[in-house]
């Protein structure tokens, strides 16, 4: 048997195989509802066979929008369509998931396809915040640093937000802790200057990201997986390294966090990445090795036998899966056939895959 399509039981969801759809921002709502795009969207992923399937990135303020036109989860008004996306993917066999985000100083953005540029108040726009009043980008507004008792009411924010997307029939929760978001700009010294219990010493930068996940944890079923994607090194001297993502990954895990997912990148727009197949494995192999942690690999797997081998040998114990499941959702189900795997079409796709 395939070790990809070999199950995998977190707390008390067991998952069919070890495919997941990564999150994979849309940029089409309105005041952060969920519409029928989305519901096509996740929807089809999990008819093509992946084992669980996460939202893209859920707002847990308005404010915490990277664009007008994200998800969000920071109203119990948003609950209806959601609760219709999750009864869909797990009719299919599928695991419902819900990243859950604050984009902290990259808010406020134009839409990829319209540029990215930072939207000025004046063209409908907001005040992003951040751990330090530094922008993203030197052209760019700062962001306002918020006070320590804002911290506070942020991570109340995405407590309420879990409690929300549980209420929505979710049964993983990924927190974002990546990508040059509001946890992220805390965790990295590029972007977090403070000098107060949130600033400085590396216990003191990820006081918010240990504070929210105790949050999250403690609304959040102990019988639901709780994950955290991170990004494991900036790729910038002086920045956050893959060190630093042991040792926060250490202290996640009594706290009740189930798997890192192992991203990197993000915090400023000048790292040089060096991009390759699987260039971020090693960094799901490194946490996972020396935290004792469960980890997920993601970025640039797009083989079935590539796939497979990063699970047989211990790299990580999900793959999540991204542009390759937006260019072919029924990808798990093309793997398995590859692999000599039984696949599990619908019946209704069933004289498809024969």
């Amino acid at each position: 048997m395939a070790d990809l399509f070999s199950p995998l039981t977190v707390r008390g969801i067991t998952f069919r195989n070890r495919i997941a759809v990564s999150p994979m921002c849309e940029y089409w709502s309105e005041d952060g509802f969920a519409n029928d795009w989305h519901l096509v969207h996740l929807g089809s992923r999990a008819v093509g066979g992946a084992a669980l399937v996460i939202t893209e990135a859920a707002a847990v303020e308005a404010r915490g929008r990277i664009s007008p036109a994200d998800l969000g989860i920071w109203k119990d008004d948003h609950i209806e369509m959601l609760a219709r996306i999750t009864r869909f993917v797990r009719e299919q066999g599928a695991v419902p998931g819900m990243q859950i985000a604050h984009a902290g100083r990259k808010a406020s953005t134009r839409v990829p396809w319209e540029g990215g540029a930072q939207i000025a108040d004046s063209q409908g726009g907001w005040q992003p915040v951040a751990p330090s009043a530094v922008p993203f980008r030197p052209e760019e507004q700062p962001p306002r640093a918020l006070a320590a008792i804002e911290i506070s009411a942020v991570v109340d924010a995405f407590a309420s937000a879990a409690c929300r997307a549980l209420a929505a029939g979710f049964e993983v929760l990924e927190v974002h802790a990546a990508h040059g978001y509001l946890i992220h700009e805390f965790l990295s010294p590029l972007s977090n200057r403070r000098t107060d219990q949130y600033g400085g010493s590396l216990g003191n930068r990820m006081r918010f990201a240990l504070s929210v996940a105790a949050a999250v944890r403690g609304v959040w079923p102990e019988s639901l997986p709780l994950f955290m994607r991170i990004s494991a090194s900036d790729w910038v001297e002086g920045g956050w390294q893959i060190d630093d993502s042991v040792e926060l990954a250490r202290h996640l895990r009594p706290l009740g966090v189930d798997l890192i997912d192992c991203s990197s990148g993000g915090a400023v727009p000048h790292a040089k990445i060096q991009l390759g197949p699987g260039y971020q494995v090693p960094f799901a192999a490194r946490i996972r090795h020396d935290a004792g942690i469960l980890t997920g690999a993601v970025g640039m797997i797009t083989e079935p036998q590539q796939a497979d081998s990063i699970i047989r040998q211990g790299d990580a114990d999900m793959v999540l899966l991204a542009r390759e499941l937006l260019r072919d959702p029924y990808w798990p189900l093309h793997a398995a056939k590859a692999l000599g795997a039984a696949a599990a079409p619908p019946q209704q796709y069933g004289r498809a895959f024969a």
